[in-house]
């Protein structure tokens, strides 16, 4: 297979012609992922980047390779490097090998078939491109979204005092929106400090005394004060930005219980209404579905567990089309590192888009038009309208 060359992921799968036809031409919106490496990393490196929830080394009884994701990438990713689908590990890896990291990005990212990055900067990991460089890899254009917590730690550890923090906050935030290439925020309260905290907008004096502690920490600073991370997302709703929330699945820094989006209740129904989009949401997506239901600015996506349900992500899928308007779901990769989560994202996506929706064309519940509508929603528009692109 030609490198970049996007595959049909519907052979041997009976979808009707013309849903399977436009889903494997129509280039996505990924509305949250993160860079591509850019430097070489050894096995161990990449068998922990396809791994969520672990920080520790693979243990030596095992790989991550036979896990629904490494079997994906097995799969699906194998035939980009020019080897058969499911190409054994250890030829995989000897084949991945052979290419810088620039090449392996070159092969892959294109078969995603996105047309557009929305890129979390946030996480300052020295091994991945920047928005630009994914754009110069890629070929498609990228846009940003501003880290809240990242922003009151910058600016703290910049010198702003605890005094001026609220106005330099606040400042940050209408560069952000006046700037054509933040296009939203985002809030990594799961993982801070939970969902199950007092979401009140603070006066400006509670504001600058919590700033005051913080600054006071040993470096680099650690953002996790609850009224500080819900001054951030009021700030970032009264500049009218939309507002991406981490939900659900991650690694074992958060608390996975405390990350069930119905604890936002209190928030949603008090802040300006703003698109909120709750990401990932994985095993919350049934709860996510009702919020997108109930309330016109919740939004949300299952992408990042995608990748790592692999095979049974249809499943997943079809869990988050159960309730809410398609209006309000969007498609998103959360890749982070190995390019073969970019592509994965979208693989798997597709995939099961057609094999649900083809379900529903086949027992007379949606028409075929319907079903492609349904499609371009959830995988373009929504993303065109939420983020004003």
């Amino acid at each position: 297979m030609p490198a970049g060359e996007l595959q049909d992921v519907f052979g041997g799968v009976d979808v009707p012609d013309e849903l399977a036809d436009h889903l494997r031409r129509v280039t996505l919106i990924d509305h949250h992922v993160h860079g591509a490496y850019d430097q070489p990393v050894d096995r161990a490196g990449f068998e922990a980047a396809i791994n969520e929830g672990s920080t520790d080394p693979v243990p030596a009884f095992m790989t991550q390779f036979d896990s629904p994701l490494g079997l994906s990438i097995r799969r699906w990713c194998a035939p980009l490097l020019g080897l058969d689908a499911l190409a054994g590990a250890d030829d995989y890896w000897a084949r991945r090998s052979e290419f810088a990291p620039d090449e392996l990005a070159r092969a892959m990212l294109p078969a995603a078939g996105v047309s557009r990055w929305i890129v979390d900067t946030g996480f300052k990991g020295d091994l991945i491109t920047t928005p630009e460089r994914l754009t110069d890899l890629s070929g498609v254009p990228s846009s940003e979204i501003l880290r809240l917590e990242r922003l009151a730690e910058d600016l703290l550890e910049g010198g702003t005092s605890a005094e001026d923090f609220p106005a330099a906050f606040r400042a940050a935030l209408q560069a952000a929106a006046d700037s054509p290439d933040v296009v939203g925020t985002k809030t990594i309260a799961a993982y801070r400090v939970g969902f199950d905290v007092e979401w009140s907008r603070p006066d400006d004096a509670d504001v600058v005394a919590r700033a005051r502690d913080l600054a006071a920490q040993p470096r680099p600073l650690r953002l996790d004060d609850p009224l500080l991370i819900a001054f951030g997302v009021h700030e970032a709703a009264a500049h009218g930005l939309p507002i991406q929330v981490h939900v659900g699945f991650g690694d074992r820094d958060l608390d996975l219980h405390r990350t069930d989006p119905m604890l936002l209740l209190p928030l949603l129904r008090t802040m300006l209404p703003v698109p909120v989009l709750l990401l990932h949401c994985y095993p919350f997506q049934r709860q996510a579905g009702y919020l997108a239901q109930a309330f016109d600015h919740v939004n949300f996506d299952v992408g990042l567990a995608i990748n790592y349900l692999g095979v049974r992500s249809t499943g997943l899928v079809a869990e988050a089309l159960e309730t809410a308007p398609f209006a309000k779901q969007l498609y998103s990769s959360d890749a982070f590192g190995p390019p073969e989560l970019h592509v994965l994202g979208s693989v798997l996506w597709r995939r099961s888009m057609g094999l649900i929706l083809g379900e529903w064309v086949r027992a007379g519940d949606c028409t075929e038009a319907d079903a492609i509508r349904i499609v371009d929603m959830i995988g373009v528009h929504n993303a065109e309208r939420v983020y004003g692109l």
